[in-house]
């Protein structure tokens, strides 16, 4: 008789269920969340276990891999439409969700979503690690911004770091408390900063590296960090079998709602990784003010600029460069800006 076990994952602590094709519960328990302990649970059921599910998350990938070298015939359920069925009982409680994702199984009632190599969740540490830099250099050169204000002190918005760093030097130096306090941040911001330049040099270095983030860095706008965080997102082309379904992916789309008379745009989906999606619409940003080379991508992208705005336009262009990217990875070409 075929059986599905539903795993709902926390963080110190996993819920078991176990159901056969019947819709019976076998099996439920809670044990601590590590591949061994999941393996004693299940390990009297494995001949017969047919799916083990877990819902997309932090833990997730770990899991999956490891449960799946054990053996099990492991599958990874999005965890938006699972949260549909989940929150549609009553009473919510660890036990009980385990036992929906078991029937979710058991049913066909789920979708599975592609779990990445631990190649490209190392990729995605260090160009998350680099965000988080990014984040907190723009919000310490804000506080000093802000502390420095209600004393008329106006830093100069769009300077490097040196010359942001020298004025307000200047603009503190007559006063040791002030001097004091954003001293100390503008320490803090200089260590930041060498942060940053060690890892952008890292993924400069990763990028030369790689076959795939060099001819994607052929197309114009995209640099090693964008090129580096599709390939972390996508990890295989090959895996969309049409290239416009990437951009559904990556959250480029409109989401609408329509129902009887109401037919109603509510903007892009901003579903999928907003890493990847971040980086294409800055991408797009300098296609469409920095590059000056004339090709069709640009021209169609300026034209939609003048019809529906900037901001539109360069999520459109953003979309289109996700095609176009992952076309170049598929056929392991360059881009050609005279053919184009």
């Amino acid at each position: 008789m075929a059986m599905f076990a539903g795993l709902d994952v926390g963080g110190k602590r996993t819920a078991v269920c176990v159901i056969d094709e019947a819709g019976r519960i076998v099996w439920r328990g809670m044990v601590d969340t590590h591949p061994d302990f999941l393996d004693a649970a299940l390990g009297r059921f494995s001949e017969q276990l047919s799916k083990v599910g877990l819902e997309s998350g932090s833990f997730a990938p770990y899991l999956f891999r490891a449960l799946t070298e054990l053996g099990y015939p492991m599958v990874c359920m999005d965890a938006r439409r699972a949260a549909d069925a989940i929150k549609s009982r009553r009473v919510k409680n660890d036990q009980g969700d385990a036992w929906a994702l078991a029937e979710m199984l058991r049913t066909g009632w789920f979708a599975s979503v592609h779990v990445k190599s631990e190649t490209s969740h190392r990729l995605k540490a260090l160009l998350g690690a680099r965000e988080q830099l990014v984040k907190a250099k723009r919000s310490l050169g804000n506080q000093i911004r802000g502390l420095l204000r209600p004393f008329g002190v106006k830093l100069p918005s769009r300077a490097g770091m040196k010359k942001f760093a020298d004025a307000a030097h200047h603009a503190v130096q007559a006063d040791p408390l002030l001097s004091a306090s954003i001293n100390a941040l503008l320490e803090a911001l200089a260590a930041i900063e060498a942060q940053l330049e060690r890892l952008d040099d890292k993924l400069k270095e990763l990028a030369q590296r790689n076959e795939v983030a060099w001819r994607l860095m052929s197309v114009p706008g995209v640099g090693p960090i964008t090129a580096l965080a599709f390939i972390a997102t996508i990890e295989k082309a090959e895996r969309f079998k049409r290239t416009r379904d990437i951009g559904v992916y990556l959250g480029l789309t409109e989401k609408r709602y329509q129902s009887g008379e109401t037919n109603v745009g509510l903007g892009i989906s901003k579903q999928g990784d907003a890493m990847a999606r971040h980086y294409l619409y800055e991408a797009a940003n300098v296609l469409l003010t920095t590059v000056r080379k004339r090709f069709a991508l640009r021209d169609w992208g300026l034209r939609l600029a003048k019809k529906i705005g900037p901001k539109r336009a360069r999520v459109a262009v953003a979309r289109k460069l996700a095609v176009l990217l992952a076309r170049l990875w598929k056929d392991n070409t360059h881009f050609d800006v005279a053919l184009a």
